[in-house]
Order: C-alpha cells, then structure tokens, then sequence
C-alpha cells in the first residue's frame, strides 16, 4: 500500500479500523487469560506481546510515541520502538496494552486494551510520567474550566455552564492520598465524587457523556500516556481537557527535553496534546461501564470493541466472535 493511500483515505481508514480493532482484540483476550490472578505484570506481558505482534502485522510505518517506558524497559511496547509491516503511511502510536493492571489483576471493572493513531506528528510525544488533568465533555464555552482555578471554581463555573446548583455535578477522581486537598475542594463545594481505583481513560470518556454516566468533570493526577490517549478520545467525541506533566526531577525533566519538550510547566489544552486528526480504539478486558470485558464461552471468545475516528466522526461499537485467537506463550 506504500503510496496508494493516506491515512485518512476512507478505504485505508476502514482497513485500518478493522486492523486496530485486531490489535486491541487481541490484547485484551491475552490480558483476560490472567483476570482475577493477582499477577499484573504477567497480565501486562500477556497485552504487550499480542499487541506488538498484531501491530506487526498492519500496513503501516508505525512510531510509538505514548508506550510503557524507554527502549531499555523491553519488552515493553516502549518509546520509539517501530512497529507495523513497513508498507503504507507513517503514523504515530499512544497504546497501553493493558489500562488498569491492577485491575485486570483483581477482576475489578473498566480495564481495557488501548490503542490511538494519527499521522506523524500528530500526538505530543511525552514521556512515561505523572500528568494534571482536568477534562469536560462538548458543548460548554471554551475554556469553562482550567488546571490553575481553584477545583470549587471549576465545579462552580461547570454547574453555571449547564444551570444547575454545584449540588448536582459529580466529579470523578481517582482514590489516591495525593488527591486529599482536591477532594476536600470539590466537596466544600457541595458537588459529588466518584471515586476510582484505576482506569483514567474509561473516566475521562465518561466525562465527555454526563447525561449517560452521571460524571461532569474528571479532575487530578494521573499517568501522562492515558492522558494522551483519553485526549484521542476526546478529540473524537468531543470535549475540553488540560494536561501538565509533572517533571519534579532533574531525570524526567531531561528525559522530557530530549523529547523535545522545552517548557516543563506548559499547560497543554486537548488541540496541543492531539494536533491532527485520530483514530481511537478500546477493547475490554473486564466487564465495565465502558465495555463488556471478554467472554470464553467453549471453543468461542466474545469481545466488545469502540472504535471512534475524529475525521469521519466514526463512533462504533463492535461485539465479535473469534475462533483464531492464538494462546499466550505460558512462562
């Protein structure tokens, strides 16, 4: 295919659809083999090892710009690592193979298989660190809420934007110690919380939704990859979101320069962190509020698939049937 298509031809666009929904796919059925076993890095090795060897497979001259660390991390699918069969256009890549280790690890909802892609220079290249996050769904003015208000001046801002008393927003967050002063923020302003043990990604989507979900906001601290990758999301779906890396060491602050990354206080809106057009995909592993995880049932395996696609406004749900998925290796 090299020469023959863009990478937002709608031909190469369906093909590649159908190719990252395999990728995802078999990520998350490798994954699902180790629900519930309390092994995350096996689980995540399970991910890891389908999902580059499906990656290989697709026409593509592929870069991974948002992975699971630095090339001297492998087998991680890392930073910089080329992937694809060497035909057809030049993308970027932000992937998590598997999004909650943790929870796939304990069987816990929401944990999926992800994967986005643009054209080269699409997606900011970050390094594998902690990020600051705030993220709405469509609709609002823009820049209704933002990283450096006060949380109660979001929530307040936020319940004006869609007239109802900061009484009636919920905000999602995850459970962690770092957050306590955020929560205690939010709450001082009569809004709700929902708590989250992992799974940012399935959250910043459920922002984007509060009519379906009952989240308006995610706020709070956490990794950079998915909040690239929630950002893909978004820029198919619609929404606002705000993110700043937190490079509070002199080593994540060289790792971030070498990145190309000058400013380390910027404050990236979602147009920074995704700059063109994007192709998102998610599979689940286990059952969640997003997606259903994945189902054995005899010599037949069940996933559910979103693709979305900014440029086509492509927003598909996908519950396959496969017999060919290959074992992971034991070990």
């Amino acid at each position: 295919m090299t020469g023959k298509y863009q990478i937002w031809d709608p031909f190469f666009e369906y093909v590649l659809a159908l190719g990252l929904a395999r990728v995802t796919e078999c990520g998350a059925f490798a994954a699902s083999r180790m629900r519930g076993r309390g092994d995350e890095k096996k689980a995540d090795q399970f991910a890891v090892d389908a999902m580059r060897r499906e990656l290989n497979r697709l026409p593509i001259r592929g870069r991974v710009v948002i992975g699971e660390g630095e090339r001297d991390e492998a087998p991680m699918l890392y930073i910089g690592e080329e992937v694809g069969s060497g035909d057809g256009p030049q993308v970027d890549i932000a992937l998590d193979p598997l999004e909650g280790t943790t929870i796939c690890a304990k069987n816990l909802p929401n944990s999926l298989s992800v994967i986005a892609v643009s054209k080269a220079g699409g997606m900011l290249h970050a390094p594998d660190v902690y990020m600051e996050k705030i993220a709405i769904g469509p609709g609002y003015p823009a820049d209704l809420v933002d990283l450096d208000a006060e949380p109660c001046a979001n929530i307040l801002a936020l319940s004006q934007a869609k007239s109802v008393s900061p009484d009636r927003i919920t905000a999602c967050i995850l459970d962690r110690p770092r957050h306590a002063e955020l929560i205690e923020s939010v709450r001082s302003s009569g809004a709700a919380i929902r708590l989250i043990t992992d799974g940012d990604v399935a959250a910043v989507i459920h922002a984007a939704t509060p009519a379906e979900t009952g989240i308006d906001v995610y706020m709070g601290i956490g990794g950079a990859p998915e909040g690239i990758l929630a950002g893909a999301a978004l820029r198919c779906i619609g929404g606002q979101m705000q993110g700043r890396l937190i490079l509070d060491t002199v080593e994540r602050r060289d790792r971030a320069f070498q990145m190309g990354i000058r400013s380390p206080e910027h404050k990236y809106s979602l147009e920074d962190m995704v700059r063109h057009d994007v192709m998102f995909v998610a599979t689940g592993v286990t059952d969640g509020s997003l997606l259903n995880g994945v189902r054995f049932l005899d010599n037949r395996i069940i996933t559910e698939t979103m693709i979305m696609s900014s440029s086509s406004g492509l927003l598909r749900r996908v519950c396959s049937e496969h017999r060919d998925l290959d074992e992971p290796e034991s070990g």
